[in-house]
């Protein structure tokens, strides 16, 4: 009887599943409790109704069934229908865990991950995420992955990783996709293989992961592993781009505003600039403050250029610290301010014009001057460590 209540959920019948789950219910059965309390929770069949969700896991948790015990889990790790407890999550996670549920292993895994609910030991998550991937659940596989690229819990092995991203990869699971990409693109443990490397990040970016649109974009504007095609890349930055990606924005705006792969179209790039900018990408805070500052198809505007350049450069961005020494120096849309500029300068040292333009600031200026200026600069240092 389960099972075409199975096959009504499957089908998206939830009226006839809602049936079903209800009778078995009410015989005590603790798999119509846990699918009645997976359509209360998700509003399935019946008004979304977080409280008797609970309720209904917990009968079918209280009798051992363990699908409903990893259920209850995630209902207090979230703190959906109850009050948020992670101790509570983790106790409900071992009582499935140890019923061999590889959903409540790599749950309990990620819980020693961040030490929620215990104390985080790295060790333990490895455990159970290596349990849960030996199951072939690819969620844990990817995580086994990162802990061996990463070398928490286990000592570094790009080897083993690469391993285990395919193992998720293999079944499907874009985050693994990505990364074995990434692994054949940087050449981690394995020849760098360019073809490889555009295969998987197809494969993710078929399933929408923004990373990988991103550099499969990459790979068409370079000519990595594919022909060289600037109207490619522009294609899947657009797609990364309207997900919110700050670096694919950058790419595509600047594509539009060369005119590469696109039409040139300033406007455009000024519009995915700011989109970047406003997700504090330095780089494209750079370029919308030089559009604004060149009045390059917007009307010249040095205060809105002051703007994005000082965010810019409290990220440390040298050539944004420069400009920012320039427009104190000759008081585009400011007070002109000697000793700001000698401090922008004094920041921008990465820069190669710095040094010059600090030289010829500091010859206009009094000792005590330059010395209020290195004291301002040293302060902002102390704030905003690199």
């Amino acid at each position: 009887m389960f099972e075409y209540g199975v096959a009504a959920y499957q089908r998206s019948d939830y009226v006839a599943a809602l049936r079903i789950f209800h009778s078995l219910a009410e015989m005590g059965d603790p798999k119509g409790h846990n699918g009645l309390g997976n359509l209360y929770a998700s509003g399935q069949g019946v008004p979304r109704e977080d409280t008797e969700a609970f309720k209904q896991y917990l009968k079918a948790a209280e009798q051992g069934y363990a699908a409903a015990q990893c259920n209850l889990g995630m209902i207090y790790e979230i703190g959906q229908g109850v009050p948020q407890d992670h101790a509570e999550a983790v106790k409900w996670y071992c009582k499935a865990a140890e019923q061999s549920h590889a959903g409540a292993q790599v749950n309990l895994g990620f819980m020693y991950y961040k030490g929620w609910g215990v104390p985080q030991e790295f060790a333990l998550a490895v455990k159970w995420y290596r349990v849960a991937a030996e199951q072939g659940f690819a969620n844990a596989q990817y995580n086994l992955g990162n802990m061996y690229r990463t070398g928490k819990g286990v000592l570094q092995d790009h080897g083993e990783a690469a391993k285990w991203f395919r193992a998720a990869a293999e079944q499907g699971f874009a985050e693994a996709q990505y990364n074995l990409g990434s692994i054949y693109a940087n050449g981690d443990c394995v020849p760098q293989d360019y073809a490889e490397a555009e295969t998987w990040y197809r494969k993710a970016a078929e399933q929408g992961f923004a990373a990988a649109l991103f550099n499969l974009g990459v790979m068409y504007d370079k000519g990595r592993g594919v022909l060289q095609d600037f109207g490619e890349a522009a294609n899947w930055y657009r797609k990364a781009a309207v997900q919110g990606f700050a670096e694919a924005q950058y790419n595509l705006a600047h594509m539009h505003e060369n005119g590469r792969g696109v039409l040139q179209d300033c406007g455009e790039a000024v519009n995915w600039y700011r989109k970047a900018a406003e997700q504090g990408f330095a780089n494209a805070q750079y370029n919308l403050a030089s559009i604004y500052a060149n009045g390059d198809c917007v009307p010249q505007d040095y205060a809105e250029a002051k703007t994005w350049y000082r965010k810019a450069a409290e990220q440390g961005f040298a050539a944004a610290q420069k400009y920012l020494g320039v427009i104190y120096a000759n008081g585009y849309g400011v007070p002109r301010d000697i000793v700001m500029s000698h401090m922008w300068f004094s920041l921008a040292a990465a820069d190669d014009d710095a040094d010059r333009y600090g030289d010829i600031t500091a010859s206009k200026m009094t000792p005590d001057q330059i010395a209020k200026a290195e004291r301002m600069a040293s302060e902002w240092m102390a704030k905003h460590p690199q």
